[in-house]
């Protein structure tokens, strides 16, 4: 008896402290209770060219205080572009280069169609291969950064950021000439530090409005039907001349002079970047 009177007095003096606690807010108690879940974005591949611009797509892991892509172009619209004026003006934009295995050919159809392009070149990659940057420029097509190694940029610190834009412009400028104005950041990612200091030093930040998806290794007739069902004045097209281990862009190179002939015919004509967006390719100093 003595015992479950004793056990009830516990009791009643264990709800009277309860009752006498302050509420926690309801934030600070939701937060004691999360448990710590990993970033699955941390350990996105900065080198590895399996998984190109959709891999943005599925990427998460941004901070509630930070812009979506859709909101910085917006907030910068004069610095960070997706398409150009509402003209029958297309842009092919080519990604990922240089790359003996594809740019080439993909510079052949370009020569063999009348066509001039721009191509976002690696830093990284166009140091080992100069001779192919060299043969863009010569052949007229516009060259953009597209960083070092194919760096996610948006995960980086901007002092990582601008050496991965400053490194690359100077192998560019060293081989053609020209120090690009354009960057297009691999995964299309960018945070809103990074675009301020490029708008500052007077770089663009050009995406695209139309995926081919040709990294995907699909053949021709899905990528002309990724690209042309999808088309319009001013689209800016996103495809690739260079891959990772195993790619296989035999799709666009094939589908290449189909899309350039029924675009054609349509009333499109094609244009570079520079030419689309009325600036410089290169910075004159």
């Amino acid at each position: 008896m003595f015992n479950r009177i004793h056990a009830g007095f516990r009791i009643l003096g264990m709800l009277c402290i309860l009752l006498a606690m302050p509420a926690l807010p309801a934030d600070a108690a939701a937060l004691n209770g999360l448990t710590a879940q990993p970033d699955e974005t941390s350990s996105v591949m900065s080198e590895s060219w399996s998984s190109i611009e959709d891999h943005a797509k599925r990427a998460g892991g941004r901070s509630r205080e930070s812009l979506s892509l859709s909101q910085l172009m917006k907030k910068y619209p004069d610095t960070f572009r997706t398409s150009g004026p509402r003209v029958k003006k297309i842009a092919l934009t080519f990604d990922d280069v240089p790359d003996p295995r594809f740019t080439g050919k993909v510079l052949d159809v370009l020569k063999e169609q009348q066509v001039k392009a721009t191509f976002f070149a690696v830093g990284e990659r166009a140091k080992k291969h100069p001779g192919l940057v060299k043969r863009m420029h010569e052949e007229g097509h516009a060259i953009g950064n597209h960083s070092y190694n194919h760096a996610q940029l948006n995960k980086l610190s901007l002092h990582k950021f601008k050496d991965q834009i400053e490194r690359t412009n100077m192998v560019i400028k060293s081989i053609t000439g020209i120090e690009p104005r354009l960057i297009r950041p691999p995964y299309g990612e960018i945070n809103e530090e990074q675009l301020q200091w490029a708008r500052k030093n007077g770089f663009k930040v050009v995406n695209w409005n139309v995926d081919s998806l040709d990294w995907k290794g699909l053949g021709k007739d899905e990528v002309m039907s990724n690209i042309l069902s999808a088309v319009g004045p001013g689209s800016i097209v996103l495809q690739h001349a260079g891959g990772g281990v195993g790619s296989d862009l035999t799709g666009t190179i094939e589908a290449l002079p189909g899309i350039i002939r029924e675009l054609r015919g349509k009333g499109y004509t094609f244009v570079t970047l520079p030419e689309m967006l009325g600036l410089p390719e290169s910075f004159k100093h």
